[in-house]
């Protein structure tokens, strides 16, 4: 048995530590994995997100090797790789009953002891019959590393309700907004523009087949490139007002507003209820995946996704501060961390 792990623990924007955490023996139905590699969340750098959780091990974008299985485990053995999925539904209740997964006290229960960002974590039980996941042979840990961040942008197109044939806008080309645009085009949307004030994750975007469109000119050049209808489904990345606000003006009549980052909880968009009326916009938010959509996005990645060109930077553990800090400065795309 592994009696202690190496974990950064967030303590604050500019205080994250390394150090030793204990590890008791495994219970009943738990598993530990070694961690291979954790990506690094665009949520971990929401100041006030993580505030309210911390002192805590962030890291929940993970690859990890089966160490060892506690009692009742005879679905995993040691060596296999996984994915992790930081939570898990009960699978019984009302919510889970009708897929609303992220919404059953049991999947906001779960947690890894003590999280991605460590050499060793144990995955409680309801994620090891639910939501751990063997990985194909031919894909990478750097390819799986992306299963759990993909697993929400398939949630949120699915509940968005994307459609071949539909145009899409995607506001904000980090990592996410291009994992969007890339799935929206995988699954048959007939155009993508990207929108984005960071010349370099434009030419990304173009690079990915996203039509780049630099933040100031999107609603005339929107508007132009579609007769003036606008975009089916505008997907807005950033979690600000003004964002929301500039996907109102680019969304079509009949289209989907789909808001994929919380604002701040004191944020307030005034909505216009009339124009909302009339033109029959949906306003969809999209918070997190669950377990079918983790089995979706894994299946993506074997079919070939090319994710590995979102990947910037790949760091040792102590450098995980360094790894945030170029996700604020817009320097990093996808960091993966080598516990």
């Amino acid at each position: 048995m592994i009696a202690h792990t190496r974990a950064v623990i967030y303590h604050g924007r500019e205080d994250l530590r390394i150090a030793d955490v204990p590890l008791r023996p495994l219970a009943e139905g738990e598993v530990l994995v070694r961690i291979r590699v954790c990506g690094l969340c665009p949520g971990e750098i929401m100041d006030w997100y993580m505030a309210r959780k911390a002192p805590l091990t962030p890291g929940h974008e993970l690859v990890g090797e089966v160490v060892e299985v506690g009692p009742g485990v005879t679905s995993f053995q040691g060596g296999e790789r996984v994915v992790v999925h930081h939570h898990a539904p009960c699978g019984a209740c009302r919510f889970c009953q009708r897929g609303d997964y992220v919404h059953c006290p049991t999947w906001r229960s779960t947690r890894l002891i003590p999280g991605g960002l460590s050499t060793y974590a144990i995955v409680p039980p309801p994620i090891v019959e639910r939501d751990l996941l063997p990985i194909p042979p031919h894909v990478s840990d750097e390819v799986a590393a992306f299963t759990e961040p993909l697993a929400t942008v398939v949630k949120a197109l699915r509940r968005a309700g994307l459609r071949a044939g539909d145009r899409v806008a995607v506001i904000g080309l980090g990592v996410m907004g291009l994992l969007h645009g890339m799935v929206a085009r995988w699954w048959g949307a007939e155009w993508v523009w990207g929108i984005d004030r960071i010349p370099a994750r434009l030419e990304i975007g173009a690079q990915l087949g996203i039509v780049p469109v630099p933040a100031p000119e999107a609603a005339e050049r929107i508007r132009a490139e579609s007769e003036g209808l606008g975009a089916d489904l505008v997907v807005v990345g950033p979690g600000s007002v003004e964002a929301i606000e500039l996907g109102w003006a680019l969304v079509a009549s009949g289209g989907t507003l789909l808001l994929f980052t919380p604002t701040p909880p004191e944020a307030r968009w005034p909505v216009d209820v009339h124009t909302l009326y009339f033109r029959e916009i949906r306003v969809i938010p999209s918070y997190s995946a669950g377990p079918s959509d983790m089995q979706e996005a894994l299946r993506l990645l074997a079919e070939g996704l090319p994710v590995e060109r979102l990947i910037t930077h790949r760091l040792p553990l102590e450098e995980t501060p360094q790894g945030y800090q170029a996700m604020r400065a817009y320097e990093a795309l996808k960091v993966l961390v080598y516990p």
